[in-house]
């Protein structure tokens, strides 16, 4: 997929890459669109495991908040989530990206779960939004869109890690408040 596009996730050239029958490989999937919904499935359970892991790190001090900017944006943009994203929904196949839209929600719960305050809960549902969309947006046209601006490429990234560095500091100021009670 990340060689040649989305549009190349076929039974068939799946099956030659991983020396499988293509009968093989519809067995194990039903159709193509079974195969899509299974890589966006694994895509996005290894991408929010990821970024999950570096979040917990951010919150210990360990991993800067761009790292996880980083690490979002590149999983729509080289990884190809991205790309795979706009080509299932221009297939009219949405449903398969139910799998990463679900991997994303058990992240935010399992993040949301260890919010100290209501308002640090929602702080994390928002900078998930916005992360998730300036990502997938970027991944689409943020080249020509940043060069249309004047703007320089990395200015999308630099808006995500304002925003998740003041999320870190609100909860981190939370933590050392409660700390001190």
């Amino acid at each position: 997929m990340i060689e040649a596009g989305p549009q190349a996730v076929t039974l068939k050239a799946v099956a030659a890459q991983i020396g499988r029958t293509h009968a093989n490989l519809l067995h194990h999937f039903g159709s193509a669109a079974g195969l899509h919904k299974a890589l966006a499935a694994y895509l996005g359970d290894t991408i929010t495991a990821t970024i999950g892991e570096a979040v917990d790190a951010a919150r210990r001090g360990k991993v800067s908040p761009r790292t996880i900017v980083d690490m979002t944006f590149d999983a729509f943009d080289r990884e190809g989530a991205g790309a795979l994203a706009s080509w299932m929904l221009a297939l009219g196949n949405e449903d398969a990206l139910d799998p990463v839209v679900e991997a994303i929600h058990r992240l935010v719960d399992k993040l949301t779960a260890t919010a100290l305050t209501p308002h640090l809960a929602e702080l994390i549902r928002d900078n998930t939004l916005m992360l998730v969309l300036l990502a997938l947006g970027d991944s689409q046209m943020g080249g020509p869109m940043a060069g249309a601006l004047g703007l320089p490429r990395e200015k999308a990234r630099e808006i995500a890690t304002r925003s998740l560095t003041f999320a870190l500091m609100q909860e981190a100021a939370t933590l050392a408040a409660q700390a001190e009670v």
